[in-house]
């Protein structure tokens, strides 16, 4: 639009939306109700099974190991093994680990109850900072809540513009980018869609770092005797990803190097390490599992584990670093194993959150 003085671009004037009644002011009487312009921003992690049952869980374990970003073999070498020999076996032993861990209180995954605290001080954050134009939630790669419903959700309260926040601090195609590819399926079903960024990985923020370092510093105050080494524990993929460009392994060894310059530990004091291994091909190595059962062995006899690919603990964090990792160290001699927790919902946490928040949503607000 021109300015008829000078010929010059202006900018439209604002729609004006008539109170109570969410109608525009100009608009005819059957017009559909306008909402008020929002933006939102809409979290993500990796998802959950509804419960620990068979069936819920057969459902979650084949939407999860059906995607190609995870398992990206042929279709058909790779589905009758799934369906017919994975899926009618691994549902039992996944739900018994479910159930040692479930918050039983609230009948949910501990990773649902820790997302939505998460997710609830993410609001009380942006609403202080930015008021009620900004709304926050969160949604599932996997099970519920899915991508695809708080996307419409947002779309339907107003939000033309949505910052899409993967909570993984490092860059892998089967976490953040299969996150992406989700929520870019749900925005092809709207009739009418908003603007949009996707929030990059932050495995090397100051801020995230600090918190991490917080949490290390924090339990050690707790501590007697301090560990002979901390095992930095990252989430494994197949050493073929490396191969083919997955950033993910050089940022997780970063993210260690930048971890132990702030704590001021000399080198060697920080293990990083690769868990969760699944499938006959080499993955990303060392294994955790392996490792520190070595590390038993050669006399270090206190050691701590953190995992800070994780932003929440899980499945991957409660039941096999505190399980199946810590009874291979005690196994091979270990005496004193001390977990420290995902940085969750703490203060730290949400305060980095907030930040990588506050830096992608520059240009669309102050």
């Amino acid at each position: 639009m021109l300015d008829a003085k000078h010929g010059l671009p202006h900018a439209p004037q604002a729609s004006v939306i008539v109170p109570g009644q969410g109608r525009l002011a100009h608009a005819p009487a059957d017009h559909p109700p306008v909402r008020q312009a929002k933006i939102g921003v809409l979290v993500a992690n990796l998802g959950t099974p509804d419960n620990y049952d068979y069936w819920s869980m057969r459902r979650y374990l084949n939407e999860f190991l059906s995607d190609k970003r995870v398992i990206d073999y042929s279709a058909w070498l790779w589905q009758p093994l799934l369906q017919l020999v994975i899926l009618s076996k691994r549902p039992f032993s996944s739900g018994a680990n479910y159930k040692l861990i479930w918050n039983h209180d609230r009948n949910e995954s501990p990773l649902m109850t820790i997302t939505k605290d998460q997710t609830r001080k993410l609001a009380e954050s942006v609403a202080a900072q930015y008021g009620e134009g900004v709304m926050v939630d969160f949604c599932m790669r996997y099970g519920n809540p899915s991508t695809e419903s708080k996307v419409r959700a947002m779309v339907e309260a107003g939000c033309e513009k949505i910052l899409f926040f993967p909570l993984y601090p490092h860059y892998a195609g089967a976490t953040s980018a299969t996150a992406n590819d989700e929520f870019f399926r749900a925005l092809m079903k709207e009739k009418r869609q908003p603007s949009v960024r996707t929030v990059p990985e932050y495995f090397d923020h100051p801020l995230y770092i600090d918190a991490l370092a917080q949490s290390v510093e924090r339990v050690y105050a707790t501590l007697e005797t301090k560990p002979d080494v901390l095992v930095a524990s990252y989430h494994g993929m197949p050493k073929r990803y490396l191969m083919q460009g997955d950033p993910y392994h050089c940022q997780c060894a970063k993210t260690s190097r930048l971890l132990r310059e702030r704590l001021g530990w000399d080198q060697g004091s920080i293990d990083t390490t690769f868990q969760s291994v699944f499938g006959p091909e080499e993955w990303l190595k060392p294994y955790t599992v392996e490792h520190v059962a070595e590390l038993a062995k050669q006399g270090k006899k206190n050691i701590a584990v953190m995992a800070p690919a994780f932003s929440a603990d899980c499945i991957e964090t409660l039941e096999e670093i505190n399980g199946e990792i810590r009874e291979a160290f005690e196994h091979a001699g270990g005496e004193s194993f001390t977990y420290i927790p995902c940085l969750n919902d703490d203060d730290a946490h949400i305060t980095a959150l907030m930040a990588v928040i506050s830096e992608n949503l520059l240009g669309w607000l102050r």
